[in-house]
């Protein structure tokens, strides 16, 4: 039986594999329950192995792996290169190899560059954070917004903490100089919020001494009942103008403000009461023109709607008011009743638009054109066989149609 050759090996009467190299022939194994062609194909199949792990390293080196870490793996495939059970070009993956080590030097000075200047960028970072930091300590503090100074120092610190975590180790002397300014900066905003709320809490205790006499003016009011409501509403304007006291001292304060002024509109509330019993006469006149008035809501003669609906507006308007609790009630309904036959009257003359019906004729034509040429497409496409092509053509004819019935 007749040796089996391929480019790179072969294998002989044997069984035994050989690969071809620059030195000659060296077995690299046997494969002794397939045939010949099976058994370099196994081989080869180590080959192409070698040949992933070469070119997986290539692709690591262009993503920037640490050199060290490129040169410990190129001197392991170049070992197990020397005596490698494959059949394959070895002498073009050993050339490769050669490469890949010339490109560790560079990859070495590239990357000692390239964390010099991460460095050199977190210096200029953490440089930039205290320049920020500066800048607001460096503010007039009797016109600043505490609110918003506090929230941006925090988040500058926040910037800060983080820099430190993720960035690279900045040099000791630079770090620690950078944090001396940093933290100085800090201290001197602390120390003027410090203050600025000491003062706040002086302003509080005035404008609380302020409310309480407001609290006590409007508690006092309690006796002259609905007549004192124009009293306490300028109270009230006083009460806007005195400022804060603080969050609890003003809730707790409002509170006792707000109830002396419901005992007063508790008053009004019994005077309207009885007004809205003189009204009920009134009230019961307007839901008879209720009645009369929504029937037009599904009413088709423009002209007759509009007659009618006059008629029963003119008489609305003579009967007068109805109780408080009840004007909502019927002046929503009247207003549909209006809305119903004032969309009658628009729809008329948006449906007699000349400009507009003949835009629509216009369009209603194009449709009609183009339906006509989907249909022949669908049954072109249908007698072909094509039914991606019929179902989208479908989809498009059934979307026109749509189109044409809405504007008909």
């Amino acid at each position: 039986m007749a040796d089996t050759q391929k480019p790179w090996g072969r294998v002989d009467q044997t069984g035994t594999v050989f690969v071809r190299t620059a030195n000659g022939e060296r077995p690299v194994g046997q494969y002794p329950d397939g045939t010949p062609e099976e058994a370099l194909a196994y081989f080869e199949r180590k080959f192409t192995e070698l040949e992933g792990q070469v070119t997986l390293l290539e692709q690591r080196i262009k993503r920037g792996t640490p050199a060290s870490d490129v040169a410990k793996s190129v001197q392991t495939l170049r070992d197990s290169l020397a005596d490698a059970n494959a059949v394959g070009d070895l002498a073009a993956l050993e050339a490769r190899l050669d490469t890949l080590h010339g490109a560790v030097g560079q990859l070495s000075e590239k990357q000692v560059a390239e964390a010099k200047a991460a460095v050199e960028a977190a210096v200029a970072e953490r440089s930039a954070l205290v320049a920020e930091v500066e800048a607001l300590a460096s503010q007039d503090f009797a016109k600043v917004q505490w609110k918003q100074v506090s929230a941006a120092l925090d988040a500058l610190f926040e910037r800060w903490q983080k820099h430190q975590q993720d960035g690279p180790r900045l040099p000791k002397n630079e770090s620690n100089e950078l944090w001396k300014r940093f933290r100085a900066a800090r201290t001197t905003i602390e120390t003027h919020r410090k203050a600025f709320f000491a003062e706040l809490d002086s302003a509080h205790k005035d404008v609380r001494i302020r409310k309480q006499e407001l609290v006590a003016r409007a508690e006092a009011l309690a006796a002259k009942g609905a007549d004192g409501i124009a009293a306490y509403r300028a109270l009230l304007d006083e009460w806007k103008r005195a400022g804060r006291a603080g969050k609890k001292a003003d809730d707790s304060l409002w509170d006792r403000f707000k109830a002396a002024g419901d005992v007063l509109y508790a008053a009004k509330a019994e005077l309207d009461a009885k007004d809205d019993v003189e009204f009920q006469a009134n009230l019961e006149q307007k839901l008879a023109l209720l009645d009369e008035a929504e029937p037009l809501v599904t009413a088709t003669d423009r002209n007759a709607a509009k007659e009618s609906l006059a008629s029963i507006q003119r008489r609305w308007d003579q009967i007068g008011k109805v109780p408080r609790d009840k004007v909502k009630l019927v002046e929503d309904r009247m207003r549909k009743v209006e809305s119903a036959v004032r969309k009658l009257d628009e729809d008329f003359w948006h449906r007699n638009n000349p400009e507009k019906k003949a835009r629509s004729e216009g369009l209603a034509s194009q449709l009609e054109d183009s339906i006509a040429k989907l249909e022949q497409e669908l049954a072109t496409a249908t007698s072909a066989g094509d039914a991606k092509k019929a179902a989208e053509t479908k989809d498009a004819l059934d979307a026109q149609k749509a189109w044409l019935a809405a504007l008909e």
